[in-house]
């Protein structure tokens, strides 16, 4: 009878053990395939655009590396301003060559910085790193599109840097105590970044934050990466849209020389 009783308890034991097993074994495969695809989804980027690898491209006027960042220097002209560009959400850093090529062409050096992961929430402090391979140069700004500007927004408050731009972002951090200059560019029509999200971040920000709204353009045509699940239509072409941008970024970067 003790022996039956023994054994019983013993079947009763192991039954819960494989079921526990069982258990974690669900939830181990669960978790791999979840993991599986948000790498998959993070190592498939947007991007980029015909236009945007061209732009990778050495003339005359830029020139172009593209070893462990991309790196846009003016031939022309002397620079002593560095402009560090954190990528947007899953976007291929490619996809905003145009955009920089554009600005050094006007004398400042840019540097796309890749983000781990394609996500710049893995690499917030990643200006770090480039501003260091530069010691030559006196100025720095950082800034970024969407998430890369809300992780440029935090290196900001976080470093000493000369300016912070942000393209359809904004904070996540309260900067309105900070003594940085900051510029924020955004779209009327982008789906991503909304109106209402800008509007709700100013608080956030400091109070001569200047504040350039596009009228007509998008969350994608900040960069170079064709269309974007979410956004809305632009009514203004690529081409315009990316004018304003650098031309207000410009203009930024050289008040803060």
């Amino acid at each position: 009878m003790t022996f039956d009783k023994m054994n019983l308890d013993g079947i009763k034991d192991w039954i819960k053990y494989s079921r526990r097993r069982q258990v974690l074994l669900v939830v181990a495969v669960v978790l791999l395939l979840i993991l599986s695809g948000f790498f998959v989804w993070a190592l498939t980027p947007l991007g980029p655009m015909d236009e945007a690898l061209e732009a990778l491209e050495s003339d005359g006027y830029v020139k172009v590396r593209t070893d462990r960042w991309l790196i846009f220097e003016p031939v022309e002209s002397e620079f002593d301003t560095g402009f560090v560009i954190y990528p947007g959400a899953r976007v291929d850093p490619r996809s905003y060559a145009p955009t920089a090529r554009d600005i050094a062409e006007e004398g400042f050096l840019v540097v796309i910085a890749p983000m781990r992961l394609n996500l710049a929430v893995f690499s917030p402090n990643a200006a770090s790193d480039v501003i260091d391979s530069f010691p030559e140069i006196d100025t720095w700004v950082v800034g970024g599109h969407s998430l890369g500007g809300v992780m440029a927004a935090r290196y900001a408050d976080r470093n000493e840097v000369h300016g912070l731009v942000l393209w359809a972002s904004y904070p996540a951090d309260d900067l309105s105590d900070s003594n940085i200059p900051v510029i924020s560019i955004y779209g009327s029509n982008d789906g991503l970044t909304t109106v209402e999200d800008i509007e709700d971040s100013k608080e956030d920000l400091p109070p001569d934050t200047r504040y350039v709204e596009i009228e007509g353009g998008n969350h994608a045509q900040f960069g170079w990466y064709g269309d974007q699940r979410g956004d809305n239509e632009a009514s203004i072409s690529r081409e315009e849209q990316q004018e304003i941008t650098v031309n207000e970024t410009v203009e930024f970067l050289r008040r803060a020389i």
